[in-house]
């Protein structure tokens, strides 16, 4: 129904933009992939291919940055088991590219790595896509550097997306915490692929 929108970037956050367009403001989830080349871009001036979800009790709006990783999730939720937030937390796990090397190169166990997916649904992941998946951008995602701490808005911001895409507020905490174990400093792109590795 909708291809794109092109507005003002009003608000931000690894899980979902909000665009001003024409005075109406429109929620519009996002993958992190998605997230980070906007994050990256800088500006406030923004055009997302959307897809528009029609459910009995919802409706939602999927926004990506290109029409690759949009072609991606259209393919991801054609296979059955597969939604639309299991298809946005394996775009947010694994690059466009990585997971059309995975689905060519038939790893199972690169796919089993995204939370939510187990053998049976990466093996239908695979058998179903590995015809269709096409050439995918090769960029590789530019991690930003800032510093985290426990109290930090970045581990803020990865707890909010991570509630957002439907994991449980309490799971969160002592996936973060664990993490934060591990190392005190954390990108946001890095803190919620790791979470979503451990959740």
């Amino acid at each position: 129904m909708y291809e794109y929108i092109s507005g003002r970037l009003v608000e931000l956050n690894p899980a979902e933009a909000i665009v001003d367009c024409g005075g109406i403001g429109y929620k519009i989830l996002i993958s992190l992939t998605t997230f980070t080349k906007l994050n990256n871009a800088g500006s406030e001036s923004v055009k997302l291919y959307l897809h528009h979800l029609v459910r009995e009790d919802d409706e939602s709006l999927y926004g990506f940055f290109d029409k690759q990783e949009r072609q991606l999730f259209l393919q991801l939720i054609s296979v059955s088991g597969v939604g639309a937030s299991t298809a946005c937390a394996i775009l947010s796990s694994l690059s466009a590219e990585e997971l059309r090397e995975a689905i060519i190169s038939q790893n199972v166990n690169k796919i089993k790595s995204v939370k939510g997916i187990g053998l049976k649904t990466a093996q239908r992941l695979i058998l179903e896509l590995k015809d269709k998946v096409g050439e995918c951008s090769g960029e590789s995602m530019d991690f930003l550097s800032a510093g985290a701490s426990s109290a930090s808005p970045v581990r803020q911001e990865a707890s909010s997306a991570l509630v957002l895409l439907g994991f449980a507020k309490p799971n969160v905490e002592k996936a973060l915490d664990l993490l934060f174990a591990e190392k005190a400093e954390w990108s946001i792109e890095e803190l919620i692929k790791r979470a979503l590795k451990t959740l």
